[in-house]
């Protein structure tokens, strides 16, 4: 483990070093776009509230999901 976390404090310091991980932007699109359609086709539907709620909800986890919670 601390190994792993050397590797990333060097990595901050050489911008040459291309990143191990992807960064996952493709997937969080999909998710985003996934979610608020599901959740505005319960909305049309006639389920207002559960459409908002979920709308809410997958907003608080996208939002936590990009800043690396």
């Amino acid at each position: 483990m601390a190994e792993d976390d050397f590797r990333r404090w060097e990595r901050e310091f050489d911008p040459g070093v291309p990143d191990e991980d992807p960064s996952g932007g493709r997937g969080l699109v999909l998710a985003a776009g996934v979610t608020a359609t599901g959740c505005t086709a319960m909305i049309v539907i006639g389920e207002v509230t559960l459409g908002t709620l979920g709308l809410v909800l997958s907003s608080i986890i996208l939002l936590l999901w990009r800043i690396g919670m």
